[in-house]
């Protein structure tokens, strides 16, 4: 696909009103009903403090297809992403934008737990995960997704998620911007042809995405849990696409990954409306390196605390203020970190560190916004999203 091309779509069709990671249903209500006037947009229900689920239909094709974001209230950056391409399908000038909607159906449901999204929280209102509650199905909001799942029977499902700054694309220095999944239908993570769909699809939008992100695209585990949404989709036979928004350098924000999560679902939806997918191409999936766990935020190297020469790992906690998120720096463990990296790493060149408040200790569990190596001062605060 054309890179360029891609680019420019972007910059045309980013959604100019929603930006940061705190995105919630006042952000986009406002999009919602302008888009009323010309599209179908229907309420399915409302989840379990009575907040609106909508249900944007676009397109005639026979080809169906699901999509639905922040089932994870604190993953928004897909939901930025669905909202772009959203943009981009209603430009009927578009020439690709015509072909999609007249070969599929999309449906798409941009936030699916408005209550987690409001408190900025992976969990819903009742401290349900989503994601963990598929067989169940004890909250309204796993209800109405699996009626919408009956009722349509998707041939292709997304299912959009947002993954932590650990992440990298095997166990290298390069983080994981963007990883996929072919969620496991049993146990034994047999690879079903409803797999080798989903793998095929992936394939074609890791091409995609290696021109701009090289070497930081990666695979999900597949590890079995019929509890999961994805899970149970494989096991109903229904080709899953599991989409994680990671770290991109300097991006808590998530601003920068949410251009190549909107890469990734052109990528995807041109590729499906335009190929009769069997399967056959899946193998290449393979060549996509699994996800390590290889990085923290901040790694302070060669330092020495207690008359000893370690490494301090550093964890940004993220929490909802005013309105907007902070970025807490937290201790998160003093060893030799020689296996790992950081976002961002200072060198302590076997200076003593201590706390700028020296009443209290580097110990792990603690928050270090401020230190000194010797008598120079380091921070690790991190603005606002």
């Amino acid at each position: 696909m054309d890179v360029d091309k891609l680019s420019h779509w972007f910059e045309i069709y980013k959604e100019p009103s929603l930006s940061g990671r705190y995105i919630h249903l006042g952000h986009i209500a406002p999009l919602l009903d302008d888009l009323s006037k010309t599209v179908n947009i229907e309420v399915l229900g409302v989840s379990e403090n009575n907040a609106p689920i909508h249900l944007i239909k676009l397109g005639s094709g026979n080809k169906k297809l699901l999509f639905w974001s922040q089932m994870h209230g604190n993953e928004s950056t897909t939901t930025k992403a669905m909202l772009d391409f959203i943009n981009m399908l209603m430009d009927d000038s578009n020439d690709l934008s015509k072909h999609i909607l007249a070969s599929c159906t999309l449906y798409m449901i941009p936030m699916l737990s408005p209550d987690g999204a409001k408190a900025y929280t992976r969990l819903n209102y009742n401290q349900v995960d989503l994601n963990r509650d598929a067989q169940d199905r004890t909250q309204k909001e796993s209800v109405i997704l699996n009626n919408l799942i009956h009722k349509i029977r998707p041939d292709v499902a997304f299912n959009l998620h947002g993954q932590r700054t650990i992440f990298s694309a095997g166990e290298t220095y390069f983080p994981a911007t963007v990883s996929f999944l072919s969620p496991a239908g049993d146990k034994e993570r047999t690879i079903t042809n409803c797999r080798k769909i989903a793998m095929e699809i992936i394939s074609e939008m890791n091409s995609v995405l290696q021109q701009y992100i090289p070497k930081s695209v990666g695979r999900y585990d597949d590890g079995f849990n019929i509890n999961c949404v994805g899970d149970t989709l494989s096991d109903m036979g229904i080709p899953t696409i599991l989409f994680e928004a990671g770290h991109y350098a300097d991006d808590y924000d998530r601003d920068k990954t949410r251009t190549y999560i909107f890469y990734a679902l052109v990528s995807a939806v041109r590729y499906i409306s335009e190929k009769n997918i069997t399967g056959n191409k899946y193998e290449e999936y393979f060549d996509i390196p699994e996800n390590g766990k290889c990085f923290y935020d901040i790694i302070i190297r060669d330092v020495i605390l207690d008359k000893k020469n370690v490494d301090i790992a550093i964890q940004y906690t993220e929490q909802l203020s005013e309105n907007d998120i902070k970025f807490i720096p937290k201790i998160v463990k003093i060893e030799n970190l020689g296996n790992f990296y950081g976002h961002r790493e200072i060198i302590g060149n076997k200076r003593t560190i201590y706390n700028e408040n020296v009443t209290v200790e580097v110990l792990p569990e603690n928050e270090l916004l401020k230190f000194r190596l010797n008598d120079e001062l380091f921070s690790t605060e991190l603005r606002k999203s």
